[in-house]
Order: C-alpha cells, then sequence, then structure tokens
C-alpha cells in the first residue's frame, strides 16, 4: 500500500489499523478543548508525528493515523478528513481550513479493471482481494507555512510548496510551487506571493 501498489482495504492488518484509529478519534473528540495536555497524548498515540503546538479541532477523521506527520504549531480546523493509506506530511506553521480533504487513495478510472471479479479466481490478475475495487495510494506533502483555506480537496500525489495559499473549494490535482495564491477547480497558480 505504502509503495503505491494495489491494496485490500479490507486486509485484516488495515482493518485492525483503521479501528484502532476510530477508537482514539472517538476518544480524541470527547476530550473537552480545556484539556489540551489530554488531546495532546491521544494525538501522539494516533500520529505518525506531531510537532509542538499542534492543534486539531473535532470532528477530526483519518483512515490509520500512524501515516501522518504535522509539524509544528499547524492548526487543523473542524470537519477534516486525512485519508492516509499513503504518508501525508504538512509541515509546520501550516493553516488547514475547516472541511479540507487530504486524500491518498484512488482507484481505475475504467470500471473493469477497478471492480475485482471475485467469481474468477485467476492468479495473473495479481492477488485475490476481499475488497470489491482495487485501490492503491500516493502521498502527499504539504509545506511550512501553506494556508489550505476552507473545503479544499487536495488529491493523491500532490505536493504543495512552502509559504503556499491555497483559495477555498480549490481542488488540488497538481503540483502547486511554492510562495503562490493559487485556487480553482482545478486549482491554478494564479500569483506569486
Amino acid at each position: 500500500m505504502l509503495a503505491g501498489e494495489f491494496y485490500d482495504s479490507r486486509d485484516a492488518e488495515l482493518l485492525t489499523m483503521a479501528h484502532r484509529a476510530r477508537e482514539l478519534l472517538t476518544a480524541f473528540a470527547a476530550i473537552p478543548s480545556v484539556h489540551g495536555d489530554r488531546r495532546r497524548i491521544v494525538l501522539t498515540a494516533l500520529l505518525g508525528n506531531v510537532g509542538d503546538g499542534v492543534w486539531i479541532e473535532p470532528p477530526f477523521f483519518c483512515d490509520y493515523g500512524t501515516h501522518i506527520s504535522i509539524g509544528a504549531q499547524t492548526f487543523v480546523n473542524v470537519n477534516c478528513v486525512f485519508l492516509d493509506s499513503a504518508t501525508i506530511e504538512i509541515g509546520a506553521y501550516g493553516l488547514i481550513g475547516p472541511g479540507v480533504q487530504l486524500l491518498t487513495a484512488t482507484h481505475p478510472v475504467n470500471a473493469d479493471e477497478r471492480i475485482v471479479d471475485h467469481s474468477r479466481a485467476d492468479a495473473s490478475v495479481g492477488p485475490a482481494f476481499e475488497s470489491p475495487y482495487r485501490t492503491r495510494a500516493a502521498s502527499i506533502r504539504v509545506g511550512n507555512k501553506v494556508w489550505i483555506g476552507a473545503g479544499s480537496l487536495v488529491m493523491p500525489g500532490v505536493t504543495i510548496g512552502d509559504g503556499a495559499t491555497i483559495g477555498a473549494g480549490s481542488v488540488v490535482t497538481h503540483d502547486i510551487p511554492p510562495n503562490v495564491l493559487a485556487f480553482g477547480n482545478p486549482c491554478r497558480v494564479q500569483r506569486q506571493l
């Protein structure tokens, strides 16, 4: 999965990791915001790396958590979804607006390639999957001092450079260079900052 190969989202090991993440997310959401120290303990158990001063405002959702790294002093607002079937790296001093989705998972666009035909036991098409569809993932990297505006979607394999600002509601389908204002669907560079 982390190598970008097709993987079975219903694999027993992955399901164990996902269930663990859901338990920790539920515990995190139940801790009142005045108890930052308790929230920090849960975030440290959930995520791969959590820098000093990271604040995540629940509700928050991730697949596994362990593949997410967030740099110091980054703020993640409400209703964010980080699907971490591949690594998600967020730098320091970031602002992640409400409803932002960082989505590392993808599927083949051709239905015949996407859907697993369980009636055929043919090893030539790859390993046997429990899932009815093929999935692969590509890492997302967000640099230092990046602001991603509310409701934006960041697609698999995207890198956003240091100091970039992504306008609200953008769909980021390709890499964004450092120190630019970019927005739209698809997200495009509008000007240098």
